[in-house]
């Protein structure tokens, strides 16, 4: 069985992970984004450790984030957690061969789990408006005659698939800059 137990280099890479995703929410939600940018550390955090460790980012900025600058992340913090478990299933996964070229397919395969619990909770919750710039597009969408769910899932997947695309691509390129020591530690567990 494998040591669960996180070693000291891992909770402050956790920690840190937290705080990454603390700092792009709150330069989205300042930018009124239609982008995110609160997941980069949960991201990276599920490729080096998995998807047990990949929760924890995004519970933890979550919870800060909730309470103190924007409400709205304490609602939307089960779709980080989730994206952290996908993300650290499709990166540790033996069946998926991970590589550079299929970003686009993976920022889709972890996307759509996520997606489509933060659109019922936006939809369900908040009629389509939340603190994030993506609302005035679901408006608009509503509007124009969509239907309310439908305009909340479009927007959601098209800005969350954005957001992935480029917050793995930004994970991948910096976690290529960590200490090989500390990523070949990763691989065993």
């Amino acid at each position: 069985m494998k040591n669960i137990r996180p070693s000291v280099s891992q909770m402050a890479f956790i920690a840190l992970c937290a705080v990454i995703n603390i700092v792009g929410s709150n330069i989205a939600l300042v930018l009124k984004l239609p982008v995110y940018f609160d997941s980069l550390g949960t991201v990276m955090c599920a490729v080096l450790f998995g998807p047990l460790y990949g929760m924890i980012p995004g519970l933890l900025s979550g919870l800060l984030v909730g309470f103190t600058t924007d409400i709205y992340s304490l609602f939307f913090m089960p779709a980080g957690i989730l994206l952290g478990f996908v993300t650290g299933l499709i990166f540790h996964s033996e069946r998926f061969d991970f590589s550079k070229r299929h970003l686009w397919l993976c920022a889709f395969l972890i996307t759509l789990p996520s997606t489509l619990l933060a659109s019922c909770i936006s939809a369900f919750l908040f009629g389509g408006i939340t603190s994030s710039g993506s609302g005035i597009l679901v408006q608009l969408l509503h509007k124009a005659g969509l239907n309310l769910t439908a305009s909340v899932f479009f927007v959601q997947f098209l800005t969350d698939y954005a957001d992935r695309l480029l917050l793995l691509t930004a994970a991948v390129f910096l976690i290529d800059y960590l200490p090989k020591a500390f990523v070949a530690r990763r691989k065993k567990g």
